[in-house]
C-alpha cells in the first residue's frame, strides 16, 4: 500500500490577510448601516394589520430580516478580526513548511 503524504502548507502572506480583512471589515460596516436603516424603518412604520395572526406574522418577518442582517454583520466582523490575527501570526512566524 502506498503512503499518502499531505501537501506542504505555509501561512498566507500578511498582505493577503490584511486585504481579506479589509474586504470583510467593509462588508461588515455596510451590513451594519443596512441593519440600522432597516431597524429604523421598521420602528417608524407601525403595523396596520387588523388580526392578531397577521400582527404575529409581520413581527416574525421583521425580526427575521433584522436578525439575518445582524448575523451577516457579526460573521463578517469576526472574519475580519480573525484575518488580522492571522496577519500578525504570519508576520512573526518563521517561514517554514509543514511536511509530515
Amino acid at each position: 500500500m502506498t503512503q499518502i503524504t499531505p501537501p506542504e502548507t505555509t501561512l498566507p502572506s500578511p498582505l493577503k490577510c490584511l486585504t481579506g480583512s479589509l474586504i470583510a471589515g467593509s462588508m461588515s460596516l455596510a451590513l451594519y448601516a443596512m441593519t440600522s436603516r432597516i431597524a429604523m424603518t421598521f420602528a417608524t412604520k407601525p403595523m396596520v394589520q387588523k388580526t392578531t395572526m397577521a400582527n404575529n406574522i409581520a413581527a416574525a418577518v421583521r425580526t427575521l430580516v433584522v436578525g439575518s442582517t445582524a448575523l451577516g454583520m457579526a460573521v463578517c466582523g469576526i472574519i475580519a478580526i480573525g484575518l488580522i490575527g492571522l496577519a500578525i501570526q504570519s508576520t512573526f512566524s518563521k517561514p517554514q513548511t509543514v511536511n509530515k
